[in-house]
């Protein structure tokens, strides 16, 4: 016979996180979550390391798109949890979009939305604690989009006095923005400091306030 898994709340979601810990599920169809606790962490720099190519900075710019902040967390998560070319399957199942959700009723989740002629067509979702965001997912169903979703996240970000962005894994996908690994330790000391700071999340700082800190970020070659 096998054991019921504990009832995971969105309290026990954020205590976890607090030690640095995120669930995931096997498949979309899995009804378990299992914590991890990697050895090497993936973060992303909200400093001078955070770099982005100047052809996508002309992107994120211009009038193609436009970008909010929390206006539909909902399709966010539902966008990430979504089959796509060569990604038929993801870890976000039901039990995920459920505690997700929830957390964003208390605060505690924000997303990053990217429209294109009134279209969802990318975003990203995360939780936020203290000065931390801890990146979950993140879906493109145009060129650019989900890398658009992240340039502006990490505006948000830095206008708001955070200290880190934890993307969990490293990715080829995000690597050309500077993300990379650090030891388990390391990381540890990181999130405890970070997530004692006082920050503000920002869904909609002015235009010009956001668009200034994006022009500030460092162009890599395209």
């Amino acid at each position: 016979m096998s054991r019921r898994q504990p009832e995971i709340t969105p309290e026990l979601m954020v205590r976890a996180y607090r030690a640095g810990l995120f669930p995931m599920a096997e498949s979309r169809g899995s009804d378990r979550l299992y914590w991890l606790d990697p050895e090497r962490r993936g973060i992303i720099p909200l400093d001078a390391g955070f770099h982005v190519p100047k052809r996508l900075l002309r992107s994120v710019l211009g009038a193609a798109f436009e970008v909010t902040a929390d206006r539909d967390f909902a399709a966010a998560i539902a966008g990430c949890a979504a089959p796509a070319p060569g990604r038929e399957d993801t870890w976000i199942n039901a039990d995920i979009e459920r505690l997700f959700t929830a957390l964003h009723r208390d605060g505690h989740a924000h997303s990053i939305e990217v429209w294109q002629a009134g279209a969802l067509v990318g975003g990203l979702y995360g939780v936020t604690i203290g000065g931390v965001f801890f990146g979950e997912s993140m879906f493109s169903r145009v060129r650019d989009a989900s890398k658009v979703a992240l340039v502006h996240l990490v505006a948000r970000l830095r206008l708001g006095g955070y200290a880190l962005l934890d993307s969990q894994f490293l990715t080829e996908h995000l690597s050309q923005f500077g993300a990379h690994e650090i030891p388990r330790a390391d990381y540890k000391r990181r999130l405890a400091a970070a997530i004692a700071l006082p920050v503000t999340w920002e869904a909609a700082p002015p235009a010009e306030r956001l668009a200034a800190e994006i022009r500030s970020l460092r162009a890599a070659p395209a």
